[in-house]
């Protein structure tokens, strides 16, 4: 299903569903006098079903969930398309992995039917619902049936409406990495349900670098006869990686295309034989195509739809610099030692910055941004992003030639 799709399901059906499940959990809880929310979890279901670089900022969360209750013991429910990644991190076992396929509406609710078929008789008694203030992903975990239900509930902020189904409502912190957030989501379980606004302690300070991917010999010699097939010679250091798009979900994140071929161009012109490699999903070929083209040099080698994720990453692990908009590959090199030169705009760095010790940001930080938050629904009103287009070549160039020139001294920092 297309982006715009799936929110004008989630608004349209997600409200109602929403506000009928409130009424049945109320009705339920006089039937009962309250909820009993068992202790501590035996079984612990984390709910994400899209955006693969979020995933990568979940590890720590996942590893705290892990230790709690045993890593056979935690599950997570992701879409088809963004389970890879989940595999990747190698954090929980393949098989606990619930998936769901978008192709179409029907499909998508036979798949969730099936899952909560499957989810109820596991006596799964702890969900975490990761998706910031998404309606489905609330209603999917009151349908469990977990006791003890864990995610964002906006309170007396003016946040989107999905209802009153979890059982211990955070509170969403504008000014708390993501990463940081999902382990407050963990450590919530062990806190008492009705302590109103969760978390009342400080913010885990702990390193939250991802697992570090290390290819097989077999992946970077396929990997590497990839480039050169498709080069038709031999593709060696420097390789400047430039991932252009940044998914249909959110455009705005986008850098112009033409941006990337001026600094392919400058690039070239520092390093004549440095390795532009152009890379993207196989909807984007077309246009990485044309990029590839207008650069107009031997050099620039496209790989655009001819890798898996697990190909990427291996790519990366042989590569020096990748350049990338906000976007999934910016947090999947961080699992590399690649340095990511990362371009922001409608979303901060101080909530979704890669975690990777090469990262390094470039972000103009406008007034108006961030734009894209959870509380518009990561729908923004603008129709113009200046806070990409005001990024400059001269200024994402010094930070590429650094790092070709003197990649041990280029000390830049993570954070703007």
């Amino acid at each position: 299903m297309k982006p715009d799709t799936m929110r004008k399901i989630d608004v349209w059906a997600g409200k109602p569903c929403c506000g009928a499940l409130t009424l049945l959990r109320k009705i339920g809880r006089c039937l009962r006098e309250g909820e009993d929310c068992q202790g501590p979890p035996k079984k612990i279901l984390f709910i994400k079903l899209v955006e693969q670089g979020s995933t990568v900022l979940a590890y720590r969360a996942l590893s705290k969930a892990v230790d709690m209750v045993g890593r056979e013991n935690v599950f997570f429910w992701v879409f088809e398309e963004n389970r890879e990644i989940l595999d990747l991190l190698n954090v929980i076992p393949p098989e606990n992995a619930l998936v769901i396929r978008s192709r179409g509406f029907g499909i998508f609710l036979f798949d969730v039917m099936r899952s909560l078929f499957k989810i109820r008789h596991m006596d799964m008694d702890a969900t975490i619902d990761m998706e910031f203030f998404a309606r489905a992903s609330a209603i999917l975990a009151f349908l469990t049936g977990a006791d003890n239900r864990v995610g964002l509930h906006r309170f007396t902020s003016e946040g989107p409406y999905r209802g009153d189904l979890l059982t211990h409502r955070i509170q969403y912190n504008p000014y708390v990495h993501v990463a940081e957030q999902y382990c407050l989501m963990v450590e919530s379980l062990l806190a008492p349900p009705d302590e109103i606004p969760m978390v009342k302690c400080q913010p885990p300070k702990t390193e939250f670098a991802p697992p570090c991917f290390k290819p097989s010999k077999a992946e970077v010699e396929h990997v590497q006869g990839v480039l050169d097939g498709v080069a038709g010679r031999r593709v060696e250091s420097p390789i400047v990686i430039l991932n252009q798009n940044a998914s249909d979900m959110l455009p705005l994140r986008r850098w112009p295309a033409e941006r990337f071929v001026e600094l392919a161009k400058e690039v070239l012109s520092l390093r004549p034989d440095a390795n532009i490699v152009m890379t993207g999903a196989p909807s984007e070929e077309f246009a990485v195509a044309k990029t590839a083209r207008a650069i107009g040099s031997a050099q620039v080698v496209n790989v655009a739809g001819r890798t898996s994720l697990r190909e990427l990453l291996t790519l990366f692990s042989i590569a020096d610099i990748l350049v990338t908009n906000d976007s999934g590959p910016g947090h999947f090199s961080s699992m590399t030692d690649i340095h990511t030169v990362a371009l922001f705009g409608p979303e901060t760095p101080a909530l979704y910055g890669p975690l990777g010790k090469n990262t390094h940001i470039v972000w103009s930080g406008l007034a108006c941004s961030p734009c894209v938050n959870v509380f518009n629904h990561r729908f923004s009103p603008c129709r113009n992003n200046v806070c990409m287009t005001s990024i400059s070549v001269a200024q994402v160039f010094e930070v590429v030639k650094a790092l070709l020139l003197h990649p041990i001294e280029a000390g830049f920092s993570r954070m703007p």
